[in-house]
This record gives structure tokens, C-alpha cells and sequence, in this order.
């Protein structure tokens, strides 16, 4: 599980992929690359598992599907990714919880400043929308967010400068794939509406 308070900006390196599986190198801090073998991390959201380690990259095992299910197929050498290490027990909690499982990818349409934040509108695939609230918590690129508005096609956040700073959401152009996780709590609720009885809907 992970909160979507991203710990820093890594850096993308290089994907090997002979097969349908294959290495993601990421360029990381000391701190996170001493992450230990095993421990998961979570890379724009997508939950992944360390296989090896330096003293300033990871490596991760990664599936052909999992880059075709998320952005991290389309990085590019040197592009920045948001990096968060699994929550312990007893932290406090300063976003909201997350699987880092990627629900779908949402596409940038627009960003405009207003003030001293970065206003974006985020596509979202369907049937994304439903399972987002005004007000409520959506993680973009593993980021924990507050709606600001929703509708049926697309949502849109308030990046305060901070944000902008720590994540690479502040370099996002329209246009750019940005992964998405919804709050799981909506798709339990939604799925317990659907049994009648022991029978589902």
C-alpha cells in the first residue's frame, strides 16, 4: 500500500525488453536506492518490485502488459518519474491509500495558471468517472489529489507549487499519458451494490 506522497523525482534510464518481460533501470537517490531486494516501490503509481540495486539506480522485473497498461511504456531516457516507497505501519497518513495498481490512462487536455497554482484537466478513460467525486482522492502518476471538479469525461486538479516542485506533475504538457488510481473504496461499494442475495446483477 502506498499514500501518494511522492518521497522524490527519480529518472528514467533504460527499458530491456527482449520478450514479454524484460529490466526498467531507474535513476534514484541513495536513499531510495538502498531499498532493499523485494521491497515495492511504487513508479507513477505502478506498484513494482526492486531486483537489483546500485548506489543511485533500482531495477525492476516489468510484463510487455505492464507498459502497455500504463505510461511507463512511453518514457524516454532521462524523463522524470515519481517515486514512493511503501507505507509502514504507524506512518501518518498524508495522502490517501493506494494499491499502486493502475486503473487506466488518463491524456492531459489542458493546464493554465491561476494564481500560484497550476490548474489541469485530465481525460479519463471510461468507465473511470464514475468511481470519482467531487472533493474526493485520485491519484495522477501516483500523485494523491483532490478533485477539484469531475464530469463525465475528465477530471481536474489545483497543483499548489510544492507539488509542481517535488512531482513531475509541475513538467506535464497537454497531450502527455499520466496513470490513474481511483479510490478503491468506490469500486467495493460498487461492487457490493451488484449482489442480490448471494446472485450478482
Amino acid at each position: 500500500m502506498f499514500t501518494g506522497i511522492v518521497e522524490e523525482c527519480g529518472t528514467f534510464v533504460s527499458r530491456d525488453m527482449p520478450g514479454d518481460s524484460g529490466g526498467l533501470t531507474i535513476g534514484a537517490s541513495a536513499q531510495l536506492a538502498s531499498a532493499a531486494i523485494g521491497e515495492s516501490i511504487a513508479v507513477n503509481g505502478c506498484c513494482l518490485t526492486v531486483v537489483r540495486s546500485g548506489p543511485n539506480w533500482l531495477e525492476f522485473d516489468v510484463m510487455a502488459q505492464t507498459l502497455s497498461l500504463t505510461n511507463l511504456g512511453d518514457l524516454a531516457p532521462g524523463a522524470a518519474v515519481n517515486l514512493e516507497r511503501a507505507a509502514m505501519l504507524g506512518d501518518r497518513l498524508g495522502g490517501h491509500l493506494l494499491q499502486g495498481h493502475v486503473d487506466g490512462v488518463g491524456i492531459i487536455v489542458s493546464r493554465s495558471e491561476k494564481g500560484n497554482a497550476l490548474v489541469v484537466q485530465v481525460a479519463l478513460p471510461a468507465p473511470l468517472p464514475r468511481y470519482v467525486v467531487e472533493h474526493g482522492s485520485i491519484a495522477i502518476n501516483g500523485v494523491s489529489l483532490t478533485v477539484a471538479a469531475v464530469d463525465e469525461t475528465a477530471v481536474s486538479i489545483w497543483l499548489i507549487p510544492h507539488t509542481r516542485e517535488v512531482t513531475n506533475l509541475g513538467q506535464c504538457r497537454v497531450g502527455d499519458r499520466v496513470n490513474i488510481e481511483c479510490d478503491v473504496i468506490a469500486r467495493y461499494v460498487e461492487r457490493l451494490m451488484r449482489f442480490d442475495g448471494g446472485a450478482v446483477k
